[in-house]
């Protein structure tokens, strides 16, 4: 029993559509309201179908989808959540962007919830894009500036080692004092 809704719904998709919330709704009323809320996953588009025996909605056109437990956020063309095997398929020029700073861009990102893990697939002949920002300890103390001499902003190993001059002498009559 598939049945789609979008903004003017019937009654009986109404009915239907209770059958796949309600679940939801009883998971999330034993959270505390806050708890509840930065638990949810939230799936928001055009137009949504769920189907009720396979357990799975599939959500077209200006997909948004937010985590806020795991402060993910991903827009994309298509979602499908896959209820039974806890798992987010978004497709069409996704980007997830995870604590506001890392992303990842692909054709298909699949979000495996229980595990927090994501698995992108690039398009034909392109290649899957992740920006991870990585703290640097050291830069946060000690930012390097214009004025920071070269010597400073290299790592020990590469600091060059210049040998005293060496005097080489022509006259072959003097010969070494021993």
């Amino acid at each position: 029993m598939t049945f789609s809704f979008s903004k003017f719904a019937f009654p009986t998709a109404i009915s239907k559509l209770l059958l796949v919330a309600i679940p939801f709704a009883i998971a999330a009323s034993a959270l505390p309201p806050t708890q509840a809320q930065n638990t949810s996953l939230t799936i928001r588009a055009d137009v949504q179908e769920a189907n009720s025996i396979t357990g799975v909605v599939t959500a077209t056109g200006n997909v948004r989808m937010t985590y806020p437990a795991r402060q993910i956020d991903a827009v994309a063309a298509q979602a499908q959540y896959f209820s039974k095997e806890q798992k987010v398929v978004l497709t069409g020029d996704v980007t997830v962007t995870q604590e506001g700073v890392n992303s990842i861009k692909a054709e298909t990102i699949t979000y495996l919830v229980t595990e927090g893990k994501f698995v992108a697939s690039p398009a034909n002949n392109q290649q899957v894009e992740t920006i991870y920002v990585v703290p640097d300890r050291d830069l946060a103390t000690t930012p390097a500036t214009s004025a920071t001499s070269v010597e400073q902003i290299k790592p020990a190993f590469k600091k060059q080692r210049v040998s005293p001059p060496t005097t080489i002498n022509s006259d072959s009559s003097q010969k070494p004092s021993n």
